[in-house]
């Protein structure tokens, strides 16, 4: 299975996981008289149109090359966790508003059949964010992570709810606010992870040095081809799920420029087969001192 129909189809699960919860989170919600599950069903729904968004992310950055994208379109994978984290901090915005207008609202106390509900989301979106996650990091999708990141705030959501509802329960007459406090604590922490989605599609976008451990094993499989003395430069940018390699590799000073040619030809393609999640790669031949 291609790094590409790995996303693909955990993105596809995500969107089917999400739009039952959504349905499941707002009937228990109204029937339950919890609004703290609402908050969690507004946050599943938004979910489920940034699934697509990143299903939208995943398929177009992996389309190939073409005369104005000379190294594909990978990039519109770390745009598209943008507004990903828009649809995170919008859901988070909406819920914090409403937490903040039940608390002066009296209401009645959620019925204590939610936890049961509740305790079933935040098992199965605990299994879902480490999914998906998996899935991310097999395929170095970025899009793919934010949308993994988003099971694990729904699972915190839900905790909170958890939390909020038995306080309210356990303590009873007075302490209904309890359950949209829960929320209103949820929606800080979708702020918190918004940004911890954020920054390393950011850092993609600026080409941040954040490969230390690529760069390692460049290295290292670079020194195991014939020929290859040394290696000097390599930088590398992240574009989708490929990584682009610019690699300075020294060879003896004495062959000619047809054998350093076909020596840079050979790196080439020993990188591509080694590491299959590297794209372009460009070898930059020096020459020994000696």
């Amino acid at each position: 299975m291609t790094n590409e129909q790995t996303a693909v189809k955990a993105t596809y699960f995500s969107i089917i996981g999400n739009a039952l919860l959504a349905i499941i989170k707002g009937l228990a919600g109204f029937f339950g008289n919890s609004y703290a599950l609402t908050a969690d069903a507004i946050e599943s729904t938004t979910d489920i149109f940034s699934s697509f968004l990143v299903l939208f992310g995943i398929k177009y950055s992996n389309r190939p090359a073409d005369e104005n994208h000379p190294y594909g379109h990978g990039r519109a994978e770390p745009l598209i966790t943008f507004l990903v984290v828009g649809f995170l901090i919008t859901s988070a915005t909406i819920i914090a508003y409403e937490s903040i207008n039940n608390i002066g609202t009296p209401h009645e106390l959620p019925k204590p059949w939610t936890l049961i509900v509740l305790g079933t989301i935040i098992i199965w979106k605990e299994y879902s964010f480490r999914l998906v996650m998996k899935r991310s990091m097999e395929s170095n999708s970025s899009s793919l992570k934010a949308d993994a990141w988003h099971h694990r705030s729904d699972a915190i959501t839900s905790v909170a709810a958890f939390i909020g509802i038995s306080i309210a329960l356990f303590l009873g007459k007075g302490y209904e606010s309890a359950d949209d406090w829960a929320a209103l604590f949820a929606s800080g922490f979708i702020f918190y992870n918004s940004y911890l989605i954020f920054r390393p599609a950011l850092g993609e976008i600026m080409d941040e040095h954040l490969n230390e451990d690529l760069i390692t094993a460049i290295r290292e499989v670079a020194q195991q081809v014939d020929g290859i003395v040394n290696t000097e430069k390599c930088f590398i940018r992240k574009a989708g799920m490929k990584y682009h390699v610019e690699l300075h590799a020294i060879v003896n000073s004495a062959i000619t420029v047809k054998e350093g040619h076909e020596l840079a030809h050979l790196l080439k393609d020993t990188l591509r087969e080694e590491i299959p999640e590297l794209g372009h790669v460009l070898i930059h031949i020096e020459p020994t001192e000696y």
